[in-house]
């Protein structure tokens, strides 16, 4: 039954490493190939290196390894525990990535608060501290199993539920970020409305949003939710 239930969503996982694999690409050219753009007024090196670091943190180590340890159920062999034990060590490195991100903007002259004064930045805050909460709860339960079973049944669907809406919160401030980014370039003018940077930009906005649509899909998943779940629990759905 597992194999067919693989084969049922291999689709998806294939794409869902495809657009991954194109969103970090499109990342790392943005970042390597228009340089003047995130620092168009400093030469300082330290600065360049703090302003790359935080897209590439939040898109590649963020995103696109939250995105991976969400479907680690459904394609990784083995047992449940060990299944959840990598999802934990997945989330944790992604929750590490979004920290280390949100950093890298306080080492700006500018000082945080000049940083922290959007919509995208607010976003920003509210979601990695959703997602540092789920795994610290994630992590609280993973090492102490005296619950009752019932007990986790029934939380398991919010876990997914918040997990699934951090996910995509943290989707949505990177576009909010892309948005505040290019839109401050054409203003200034530094980069045209028809160039092929705001290609890249809007290409890279476009991969995430498709990803973020073909990950959740494969989460939400009727078989993929059945994996998920205790075998008490479809006793429990009969009554």
């Amino acid at each position: 039954m597992a194999t067919s239930v693989s084969s049922s969503l291999a689709p998806l996982l294939f794409f869902a490493r495809i657009w991954g694999l194109l969103v970090a690409a499109l990342v790392v050219s943005w970042a390597l190939v228009f340089k003047p753009s995130f620092l168009p007024q400093s030469t300082s090196q330290e600065d360049f290196i703090y302003a790359v670091l935080h897209p590439l943190l939040m898109v590649i180590g963020f995103i696109l390894i939250s995105g991976e340890a969400i479907l680690v159920h459904r394609w990784l062999p083995g047992s449940r525990g060990f299944k959840k034990s990598v999802h934990l060590c997945l989330q944790g490195l992604a929750l590490a990535c979004g920290i280390f991100g949100i950093w890298t903007k306080f080492q700006s002259n500018d000082g945080i608060v000049a940083n922290f004064f959007s919509l995208h930045s607010w976003m920003g805050l509210i979601c990695i501290s959703l997602f540092g909460a789920q795994w610290l709860m994630g992590f609280m339960s993973f090492w102490h199993r005296g619950e009752a079973r019932t007990v986790r049944i029934r939380v398991l669907p919010w876990h997914v539920f918040l997990g699934l809406y951090t996910y995509g919160l943290a989707v949505a401030t990177a576009e909010t970020g892309l948005l505040e980014k290019i839109t401050f370039l054409q203003t200034k003018k530094d980069v045209p409305k028809h160039s092929s940077e705001s290609m890249v930009v809007n290409g890279l906005g476009l991969s995430l949003a498709l990803l973020s649509g073909i990950v959740i899909l494969a989460a939400v998943s009727p078989k993929f939710q059945a994996e998920l779940m205790y075998p008490e629990s479809k006793k429990m759905m009969t009554i």
